[in-house]
């Protein structure tokens, strides 16, 4: 990873079990080596994200695509079309698509300096010519609506919901994770993966934001064969499951997905 980015390289130490690795709860030691792994896995060399944006951790990110892409039998084609709602400033879920599966994309946000950071990261990187257009979702309170076209055709869609309720139970969540890294509390935390405000909470929180999301889809079911999701919290399955059986959608797929101790889940549906 040093060798892809010399910048990564003050950040590097020898941890407690003998491995190099990075200190993850300083922003910018995760922000040069996300560079790092942009350059080396995927060919990006002209990526960064504004300041306090959320920064993605990619391997996630990746195994998101990965696990859908098996799920629903699509490889490696530029005629799969795919939509992300939530693009945000960094571009990570279309630039894993482009690159890896050569899918094309539209990517939504309601902020519009995310989306003219995450042009500028298409209009820098030769290979994400072309395959990707970004849109604006004028309106807070919709997802699909205003973004889907009656002309477009997509095959599935792509979503990392805002996780919390409120601006103080993002702040409480940034605490918890200060304290599982191991560092000492403070009053307001540095986030290490960055984050505005729509990047993390919204009203109602993922619930509500992926109930929104159900009830849209089936106005959209002849613009999109799959619908896809991340859904962080297991108490939430109920509750989506209930709105997708109201909807009467034909198939539903929960995937796992396991990163250390943490697991969350991709909800799949399809008309």
């Amino acid at each position: 990873m040093i060798a892809a980015h010399a910048d990564l390289a003050p950040f590097v130490r020898v941890n407690n079990y003998g491995d190099e690795s990075i200190d993850f709860a300083n922003p910018d030691a995760v922000m040069a080596l996300n560079k790092a792994l942009l350059i080396h896995f995927y060919g990006i060399n002209n990526w960064s994200v504004p300041k306090g944006f959320l920064c993605p951790p990619i391997p996630g990110r990746a195994e998101y695509i990965h696990h859908v892409a098996e799920a629903l039998s699509i490889n490696n084609t530029s005629a799969i079309h795919c939509l992300d709602i939530g693009v945000g400033a960094n571009c990570i879920y279309p630039i894993i698509g482009v690159v890896d599966y050569g899918w094309t994309f539209v990517g939504s946000d309601v902020e519009l300096s995310s989306l003219k950071n995450a042009q500028s990261i298409i209009d820098n990187n030769p290979v994400l010519s072309q395959k990707i257009e970004l849109r604006h979702q004028s309106k807070r309170d919709k997802i699909f609506q205003g973004v889907i076209q009656p002309e477009d055709r997509f095959d599935l869609t792509v979503c990392n919901p805002p996780f919390h309720r409120s601006a103080n139970e993002a702040s409480a969540g940034s605490l918890r994770k200060v304290k599982n890294l191991g560092q000492k509390k403070k009053q307001e935390p540095v986030l290490n993966f960055g984050g505005q405000g729509n990047e993390l909470w919204c009203e109602g929180g993922e619930i509500q934001f992926i109930q929104t999301m159900i009830r849209e889809s089936a106005l959209f079911k002849n613009n999109c064969r799959w619908f896809t999701t991340l859904v962080s919290k297991k108490e939430n399955l109920s509750a989506i499951y209930n709105a997708l059986k109201q909807i009467e959608v034909k198939e539903v797929k929960t995937i796992e997905m396991r990163h250390g101790n943490k697991t969350s889940r991709i909800v799949v549906w399809g008309f």
